[in-house]
């Protein structure tokens, strides 16, 4: 497998006088986004925390990571005006990963905030997780893949264990592409195309996160080249 780098060197350049795929990390004012910042500097990419509609525009690749409550972050995503970019942006087919919190809001609902619409751009609820297990589950589990295909998770060597925080996750569908086993089937992982999503954490899962981060800055430096 190529490297991050060599990925964006490939490419042939997004950023400004460099030659890394400039990926835009959504900062829309909640916990610490600095960590999918740093982390997705460290595979290859000219990762950038902002707010700014323009440079989100030009992005070759858009994240939005996300931690703490569901309706804080969906408020606190309509406040920062970045709620219909995220959307759009997200059913663009231009390269997109939610994280965490950021996988949940591109579903419709969840039933931590019932009230307060999502994104919609998955179908379905995201769901509390059963009475059974200790909430929120805190700890490296190791993903199950589906049969459907990944470009994710391809390749990579089992066991694939990543880090979760969470106490809510969504319900498997068509799209899922890795699971974990706690009290149920949890959704670990989704991918529609460009469209990735996690419900953990790659930035803090080490190798095999960065590994997981790394492919999709290459897939960024991918799709800039051939839209070039």
């Amino acid at each position: 497998m190529s490297t991050a780098a060599e990925g964006a060197d490939a490419a042939g350049g997004t950023s400004e006088g460099g030659d890394r795929p400039l990926v835009a990390v959504l900062d829309y004012g909640i916990g610490n986004l600095r960590s999918a910042e740093k982390a997705l500097q460290r595979v290859g990419a000219d990762a950038r925390l902002t707010s700014d509609p323009g440079l989100i525009a030009d992005a070759a690749g858009v994240v939005l990571p996300g931690v703490g409550a569901f309706g804080r972050c969906v408020e606190a995503l309509h406040h920062s005006g970045l709620a219909e970019l995220a959307r759009d942006t997200a059913m663009s087919g231009r390269p997109f990963l939610g994280i965490c919190v950021g996988m949940q809001l591109l579903y419709e609902r969840s039933e931590e905030a019932p009230a307060i619409a999502g994104l919609g751009v998955l179908p379905g609820t995201v769901r509390l997780l059963p009475p059974s297990v200790k909430r929120p589950q805190m700890q490296w589990n190791v993903l199950r893949r589906t049969d459907a295909p990944s470009q994710m998770l391809d390749g990579l060597d089992d066991p694939v264990w990543v880090y979760f925080v969470h106490s809510y996750a969504a319900v498997p569908g068509p799209d899922t592409v890795a699971t974990c086993d706690y009290g149920t089937d949890v959704v670990a992982a989704v991918e529609r195309q460009n469209l990735w999503a996690t419900q953990f954490h790659p930035e803090k899962s080490a190798g095999m996160g960065l590994a997981i981060l790394g492919r999709f800055v290459e897939q960024c430096a991918r799709q800039h080249a051939g839209s070039s």
